[in-house]
């Protein structure tokens, strides 16, 4: 690798689904790391099952692409709020970003969020109106729209005067001209990053400063730190200082250093200011941590992290069941996890509560909490959860709680179902732009309201809407509750094996989530009831054996197709006094008392 290469580090930052990791997919294939007969897979950046089966990015991401003798630093971004603390550490990284805006949906609450966070940087932007080949794209509004976001955050005269590209991340097509007939290949979009972002201003000559945003894992060498180095040189086998936040010192040997080329992590023996490299030696390295040469004292600023917005209570298993199906079921190997993933997610908190085997985990969403229980769960952990909830703080004396804007697109056809389901969790409308077919309305609702609603949303708009949030600020609690389920829970009476003759009886009371033949416990939930009141069924029943022959031969049971339940439809269904099992195998549900004499003996304390 030529070490006289001009360096560029830009961040790909935008709303989710904007088609980002495509885009940089596209630039790896056109760049000179790429070699004709290489197979790749699409969006080759998200390399966890979790983000292909769900077509997001979770984790930012680096790669590195060679131009022209420029290296050019790509750091892919999540797109989602909950993940927003990854954006803001890449932040820190970079010298521009490209902003990528689909020419269809125009600008969406996160597209704001990143934004905001590369202006208070002074980034550089590059604006790209993607997925121009979209039917019903509209690139000239867009534009503009853009332009508006803009100006609403404040950018200086200088960040106005951002080029703008359409493209099509998954034609691998670029242009300047919005008519986008003379786009052949990336090469506009590839010059004007060389030309309008700026090289790293750094110190080489000047005493070591390297600063890791995010956290890797290699078998082979352990943890990894992987930042930019902002000052002086980082070479193999030199001994330097990590400078931690509560102001300990630890000296180590750096024993690897890996650059990013392509989709590869490769081995380096130095690396030099303005650098984006992943450094090994230290075992329990941190984000934010500054490492320098021995004796130096310079520490850099610590990054600027959110503070979570929602937290769940992760409980051991205590159900009938528990220790049948996972692997990992206790509490110090639950407690060891929980710990070993807030070193490499500074977004993430866990608390020990004292006197039980319990941990409270805030985190910036409750998509960000249930991609954490996922891994967990594939990893082969069986625990407990609660049902989320926000995290109220007191600000001057008075109780607050976090709000958000919320963007929901949606046919006409559905706009009155959707206002009258946001209106009943206290939403204030702000905004509302109602178009040919489809209306956009934007609301300001507490965040307690988000809880349990997506189900609702997609079952009220038909599949069709999309429904965008993002963290606002702190407002006066309503003291009301807010976002609870109405409708009561089909509780099992007894332990067994559920029966067809059983379900076939109790249809009628409401819809279940077993079929028969699935075992289950006093205490678990089964179905949801047609009425807002808790009802306790007999799901085991056996039909009654005699040696007396009915005068009619037996009809056959048809039974409703029980509701299948995902972990998210769990932690939209369950009120605060019920918990989520989780196992490798099995997802339930039950009630945090599992007989009805603890229920009731639970409620009359509730009630003094």
């Amino acid at each position: 690798m030529n070490k006289n290469m001009e360096i560029r580090n830009v961040a790909i930052i935008a709303h989710v689904d904007h088609g980002k990791t495509t885009l940089v997919d596209k630039l790896l294939q056109q760049s000179e790391n790429y070699r004709q007969n290489q197979a790749m897979q699409e969006r080759a950046m998200d390399n966890i099952d979790i983000e292909r089966e769900r077509g997001i990015t979770i984790l930012a991401k680096a790669t590195s692409i060679e131009y022209d003798n420029y290296r050019i630093n790509i750091m892919d971004t999540p797109g989602h709020a909950d993940f927003g603390g990854e954006v803001e550490r890449i932040m820190k990284l970079v010298d521009g970003v490209l902003l990528l805006v689909d020419a269809k949906d125009g600008v969406m609450p996160q597209t704001k969020f990143v934004l905001r966070k590369a202006l208070e940087e002074n980034l550089k932007p590059i604006v790209v109106i993607n997925k121009i080949d979209r039917p019903f794209a509209d690139p000239k509004k867009t534009v503009n729209q853009v332009f508006d976001l803009f100006i609403d955050l404040g950018a200086t005269e200088e960040q106005l005067e951002f080029p703008i590209i359409y493209a099509s991340g998954l034609l691998g097509l670029s242009s300047f001209d919005v008519e986008f007939n003379t786009a052949k290949n990336m090469k506009p979009l590839l010059d004007t990053i060389i030309n309008h972002v700026d090289s790293p201003r750094v110190n080489i000559d000047g005493p070591l400063l390297f600063q890791p945003a995010l956290i890797d894992y290699n078998e082979f060498v352990g943890r990894m730190g992987i930042g930019k180095v902002f000052q002086g040189t980082l070479k193999v086998n030199s001994f330097v200082s990590c400078l931690r936040h509560n102001g300990l010192v630890d000296n180590f040997r750096v024993q690897k250093l890996y650059r990013y080329s392509g989709l590869n992590k490769v081995e380096t023996n130095e690396a030099h200011a303005g650098d984006i490299v992943a450094i090994a030696g230290l075992s329990d390295i941190f984000v934010g941590d500054t490492i320098t040469e021995v004796g130096q004292t310079t520490r850099l600023p610590l990054l600027h992290i959110d503070e979570p917005t929602v937290q769940m209570t992760f409980l051991t298993n205590n159900s009938p069941f528990a220790g049948q199906e996972g692997k990992h079921v206790t509490a110090s190997k639950i407690q060891e996890r929980l710990i070993k993933e807030t070193q490499k997610d500074v977004s993430l908190k866990v608390e020990k509560e004292q006197g039980s085997e319990a941990w409270l985990v805030s985190g910036r969403g409750e998509l960000h909490l249930g991609i954490l229980i996922e891994t967990m769960r594939r990893e082969g952990f069986e625990f407990q959860v609660s049902r989320p909830k926000v995290i109220i703080k007191e600000i001057d004396g008075i109780l607050q709680e976090p709000y958000e804007e919320v963007q929901v697109d949606t046919p006409n056809d559905y706009v009155g179902s959707v206002m009258e389901l946001l209106g009943n969790r206290k939403g204030e409308v702000i905004k509302m732009d109602q178009g040919v077919n489809e209306t956009r309305l934007i609301y300001h609702m507490s965040s307690r309201g988000l809880i349990g609603l997506m189900t609702q949303f997609l079952t009220a708009t038909k599949g069709y809407g999309v429904l965008s949030h993002i963290f606002l600020d702190y407002r006066p609690l309503i003291e009301e509750s807010v976002g609870n389920r109405v409708n009561g829970a089909l509780i099992s009476l007894k332990p067994g094996l559920t029966t067809a003759y059983a379900i076939g009886h109790l249809e009628d009371r409401g819809q279940f989530f077993v079929e028969p033949r699935t075992s289950v416990y006093e205490g678990m939930i089964v179905g949801v009831n047609n009425k807002d009141n808790d009802l306790v069924v007999n799901v085991v029943e056996e039909k009654k054996l005699s040696n007396m022959r009915s005068a009619g031969k037996d009809s056959t049971v048809v039974l409703k197709r029980p509701i299948e339940m995902s972990l998210e439809g769990c932690m939209d269904f369950i009120n605060d006094d019920e918990l989520i099992e989780i196992t490798p195998k099995s997802i339930r549900i039950r009630k945090r008392y599992l007989t009805a004499q603890e229920r009731k003996r639970a409620n009359y304390k509730d009630n003094q």
